[in-house]
């Protein structure tokens, strides 16, 4: 069944689930570079799976990419996360920001120059990206969208406590998230925004 024929004011939970989680797993290959998109949480729930895929050798490289001042904060998304992985031992030469975007669309389309200043993007063959469960398969299908058909991807999801494929349905604030969720990646793909795809 492909994406654009779910209905997003029909979903159950196996819809959701497939939806989400369906074939989302890290490949275990090494990257041109690990990228972490910003989020108000992303420090405190992604950058650590970031760090420990860089320590293990996964990719040499991390790009932070996000643009939004969350309230109380006078860094952008990307700009906290470079900072905090500064004080992780990360070399600063090993990290790259985008710290424009406004969204997950704008996230992969304004990092493209970063990506191509890094690396040149003809030489890029697989990204890691890490990010929330619930998110994985929207920045994953906006990658696919945007990016050369060449580049391939390791999914490698962070533990945020709540939107894991395994007990999603059991969190009250997660249950909110990944049918949110869903229903957005179903009108992103019948608008054209993003590409459907077989589930």
């Amino acid at each position: 069944m492909k994406i654009s024929e779910f209905s997003p004011s029909q979903l159950n939970e196996d819809d959701v689930t497939k939806l989400l989680y369906e074939g989302i797993e890290d490949n275990l290959q090494k990257g041109d570079f690990i990228f972490v998109p910003g989020s108000s949480k992303a420090a405190e729930y992604r950058l650590p799976e970031a760090i420990r895929l860089y320590k293990e050798g996964r990719a040499k490289k991390l790009l932070f990419s996000g643009g939004v001042k969350w309230p109380g904060n006078e860094l952008t998304e990307a700009e906290k996360l470079m900072k905090k992985a500064i004080l992780y031992g990360i070399p600063s030469s090993d990290l790259f920001i985008e710290n424009t975007s406004l969204h997950t669309k704008e996230n992969v389309l304004a990092s493209m120059l970063v990506m191509d200043r890094m690396c040149g993007m003809e030489n890029i063959s697989n990204i890691i990206l890490v990010t929330a469960p619930f998110h994985m398969r929207r920045l994953h299908l906006t990658f696919k969208t945007y990016m050369p058909g060449w580049i391939n991807y390791s999914l490698v999801s962070s533990n945020d406590g709540a939107t894991g494929k395994s007990h999603w349905k059991q969190h009250p604030s997660g249950r909110k998230r990944a049918f949110d969720e869903a229903k957005k990646i179903i009108i992103y793909v019948k608008k054209g925004i993003l590409m459907d795809m077989e589930i």
